[in-house]
């Protein structure tokens, strides 16, 4: 992909802005979907949703981001990337593929520096069939106060605690304890919600839209946080199948890249997860057979992302907060999902762009 640190954005303003842009002079119509609420600065947010290519196409690819709203800084430079790049959306025509751009499937957490929804919920745990009983996380239920005490920063007795915890348990089970997804704490971290959020059912009728015409569905979903600084690693996104994740690891795994990995068999720096946002697909688009992928961006340490995560969650919780610790810890919110230098960004290019390709050649074989 082409366009180097000129197609990320600073806000969502500016993201959303050049993104309608991007798509008019790509000569594709937009299809808006407008959230509730404002942002940030007032604005007007949206999960926008842009075509190219045939509307009865067999196959289509779907490129989103923001499913983790401050996410959306990276992924929104990938699609912009995508739209004004020639070759790709040529190549893409020749073999047939459709390619569907979902810009900010969580615009209110893009806008507003969270990673959740507007109702504070982790929008990658939120879908379940919310009829029936939800998973219960028991060990994130002992040691939730421990993740959002009273104050911020976190008092010496609390750090010490936080350090004994992770000792005991280790960086890894920690981190699984943590982000797998809860449904007993609404104010809580990595919370599933007990009922599905604006974005779930936006996404849901986008999906009913425009994938029910079509035979193959391959999916590319752009994440930051987890992993080394600037390796894009290929997470498989779909249901624990051995014959997907064989495909996934067929298409994504070739010339030199990293390899697919799974949060099934252990590979990936993710923790096994509940409520996956794929889900959604098997159910609106049951006819189609699907393939799909998270490429996940390392930005910081694990432990300072999950402690940026903290105090951001701690903030919501308190919004009387001294207007300048609040924009530090909104600061140091960017700065874990977001690496603004010229070295990450064209890694980030670089490998989705690599992914892209293989995704049409994958879907068109």
């Amino acid at each position: 992909m082409t366009g180097g640190g000129n197609v990320f954005s600073d806000s969502y303003v500016q993201a959303r802005t050049r993104f309608l842009q991007s798509a008019r002079e790509a000569g594709l119509e937009v299809e808006s979907k407008p959230h509730p609420l404002k942002g940030r600065d007032g604005e007007e947010l949206a999960l926008d949703v842009a075509r190219d290519g045939h509307p009865n196409a067999a196959s289509v690819l779907i490129v989103s981001s923001a499913c983790h709203g401050v996410e959306g800084f990276c992924g929104s430079g990938v699609q912009l990337s995508a739209l004004s790049n020639a070759p790709w959306r040529e190549h893409a025509r020749r073999r047939g593929v459709a390619v569907l751009y979902l810009h900010a499937l969580n615009p209110y957490g893009f806008s507003h520096l969270r990673r959740t929804t507007h109702e504070n919920v982790d929008l990658n745990r939120n879908f379940h069939d919310f009829s029936r009983p939800l998973p219960v996380n028991e060990a994130y239920r002992e040691i939730h106060a421990l993740l959002l005490p009273e104050e911020w920063p976190p008092s010496a007795a609390n750090n010490a605690a936080v350090a004994q915890r992770l000792a005991t348990s280790g960086e890894a089970a920690y981190q699984a304890i943590l982000t797998r997804g809860q449904y007993e704490f609404p104010g809580g971290l990595f919370f599933g919600g007990t009922g599905p959020t604006w974005s779930n059912l936006a996404l849901r009728e986008v999906l009913r839209s425009h994938g029910r015409r079509a035979a193959r569905i391959a999916w590319i979903d752009i994440h930051t946080g987890l992993g080394p600084t600037g390796v894009g690693e290929r997470i498989y996104a779909g249901r624990d199948d051995a014959v997907a994740l064989a495909t996934a690891r067929q298409w994504w795994g070739g010339h030199g890249a990293t390899p697919v990995t799974s949060i099934y068999d252990g590979s990936s720096t993710s923790a096994f997860l509940t409520g996956l946002m794929c889900g959604a697909i098997y159910e609106e688009c049951p006819q189609a057979q699907y393939t799909g992928i998270a490429i996940e961006y390392g930005t910081l340490p694990l432990m300072q992302m999950l402690q940026a995560l903290r105090a951001e969650h701690w903030l919501h919780l308190h919004p009387q907060a001294p207007a300048a610790l609040a924009a530090q810890i909104k600061r140091q919110m960017k700065d874990a999902f977001y690496v603004d230098t010229d070295t990450w960004k064209e890694q980030v290019l670089r490998q989705a762009g690599e992914a892209l390709f293989q995704a049409v050649d994958g879907l068109s074989a």
